[in-house]
């Protein structure tokens, strides 16, 4: 029986900016339909991460493979188009349009015809909890929903993969509680890769959980047995980690 073909997938990635090593070969699988969260303290090496996946940084060595495609160094508009959306830490939307049409024009991107732009566009606005704003203008709307847009925004180009930089950052108990029960939606028929610092948050969704520690993968193992152990809790706490 043949191996199957891991979603995502990279090999010794590597990031040096002169003498500092920002990612140490680091090597990461990731599943078809599967849900990642990436911790670890600021500096750890989780952004620069996200930007060698995305195109936005080019790695000094170490390959990046999104199925059978090699990706790293390619432009964010290549890897984009073959199926990986970003959501960053900042929401970066329209302020002057609605909720509605802010999804509208992701999803033209990704269907052809009006009637089934119509269709992605209702179905984003159901599974990204939209709907009873759908008509409201972006500018308007509360941090926690305007972070739910840009999931929306992103989600409506049809991605295979979905990258989440902190969506729950700056939000209120209620609203946290909310985008994961969105992520958890998305993951039915999504990939996802979640940075984030909130712990709590991180045990309302997560099932597998990479540590970073000085541009290194430190440990991967599910919720319980990451948040258990020992290194990571004095990564936490400022505390010398021996690898």
């Amino acid at each position: 029986m043949s191996e199957l073909v891991p979603l995502l997938q990279t090999k010794n990635l590597t990031m040096r900016f002169g003498g500092v090593v920002a990612n140490d070969d680091v090597n990461f699988t990731l599943g078809e339909m599967e849900l990642r969260c990436l911790i670890g303290p600021n500096g750890a090496g989780k952004s620069t991460f996200f930007k060698m996946l995305t195109g936005q940084l080019t790695p000094t060595s170490g390959s990046v493979t999104f199925r059978t495609h090699s990706i790293a160094g390619h432009a964010s508009h290549e890897i984009a188009r073959l199926g990986i959306g970003i959501k960053t830490q900042v929401p970066n939307v329209f302020n002057e349009i609605s909720v509605r049409e802010h999804i509208w024009l992701a999803a033209r991107r990704a269907h052809a015809t009006g009637p089934r732009i119509r269709e992605a566009v209702d179905e984003v606005l159901e599974r990204a909890r939209l709907t009873g704003i759908a008509d409201a203008i972006v500018g308007q709307l509360s941090h926690g929903q305007r972070q739910w847009v840009e999931i929306g925004t992103v989600l409506a180009a049809d991605p295979e993969l979905i990258l989440l930089d902190e969506p729950a950052a700056g939000m209120t108990d209620d609203e946290t509680g909310r985008t994961a029960e969105i992520i958890r939606e998305i993951n039915r028929t999504k990939a996802l890769i979640v940075v984030e610092h909130d712990m709590e948050f991180i045990k309302m969704i997560a099932k597998k959980v990479t540590i970073f520690h000085q541009g290194r993968i430190l440990m991967e193992d599910d919720c319980a047995a990451v948040l258990a152990d020992e290194r990571v809790r004095d990564i936490y706490l400022g505390k010398k980690v021996a690898a």
